[in-house]
């Protein structure tokens, strides 16, 4: 199959590969539920694989497209453009409270894997005003937001993610459902934020440090990568083992620390 789709080239720079497939299409669009009274948001809608099916079912629905092309083909699209609020932007500088003023959001896209990280740590600073998100990403990411303490995929972004929302894997897909098919296998996940934090943090750039430092030397004791913001007795008299590594601790005991870690002027 060319990676020609509705006459638009799939750019490598976006990271496009589009959702073609409408057994999976159909499933997606179950798990994200659209609905009239919340505000829907799509990001990086490309060939409207998903903003067709979403918007035979809701009457408004608003899309972030960075790419220009796709803007103005969504636009001028015949069945949609009345429903759509196109939003030229990039998403990873976009500010949703603009979309938030009328309701919670409910998020959803199939992420170009070259940002799906950082997006979803953009995301998580407006989670106040989102009911829930889902998106389509490398299934090893959805394994990274899902992982708990002790698994190999457990890192800084499942301790961050957590501590957000809570993570439900929904669908695998297979590269067979896109066009041209991605290399890696994809899943949707689902993130639900909490209403109140899972645990208390006293200062949530402490927490992004000390799970940044801990997992940056996951395979050195926390003893030494964390050596620079908490000394080892400290940690001992929290009832955390300096011999532990990054790996082995909790959202509740990152917590912890973070809680009694010292940092320079920049925290």
């Amino acid at each position: 199959m060319s990676n020609t789709h509705l006459g638009h080239k799939a750019r490598k720079r976006f990271g496009q590969n589009f959702l073609n497939d409408d057994y999976v299409i159909d499933q997606i669009v179950s798990a994200i539920a659209p609905n009239n009274d919340d505000i829907m948001v799509e990001i990086g809608p490309g060939l409207g694989a998903l903003t067709e099916p979403v918007c035979d079912v809701v009457e408004h629905l608003n899309v972030v497209e960075l790419d220009r092309d796709l803007a103005k083909r969504l636009r001028e699209h015949p069945f949609m453009s009345s429903k759509l609020n196109v939003i030229e932007a990039d998403a990873l500088q976009f500010d949703f409270t603009e979309l938030a003023k009328q309701g919670p959001l409910k998020v959803f896209g199939n992420l170009p894997y070259n940002i799906s990280t950082p997006l979803m740590f953009h995301l998580f600073t407006f989670t106040n005003q989102i009911k829930d998100m889902h998106f389509m990403l490398q299934k090893e990411v959805v394994n990274r937001l899902a992982a708990r303490p002790g698994h190999k995929n457990y890192g800084r972004l499942s301790v961050m993610a957590q501590y957000y929302c809570t993570v439900v894997p929904v669908i695998e897909v297979p590269p067979e459902a896109f066009t041209p098919p991605p290399k890696v296998d994809s899943a949707v996940v689902r993130l639900i934020p909490h209403q109140t934090p899972p645990v208390e943090v006293n200062e949530l750039k402490a927490l992004e440090k000390v799970t940044a430092l801990a997992f940056n030397q996951r395979r050195k004791t926390i003893r030494n990568s964390l050596k620079s913001v908490i000394d080892a007795d400290v940690l001992t008299s929290i009832g955390i083992d300096p011999v532990w590594r990054a790996e082995g601790l909790s959202l509740a005991q990152f917590a912890l620390i973070a809680n009694h870690a010292t940092f320079g002027s920049e925290t």
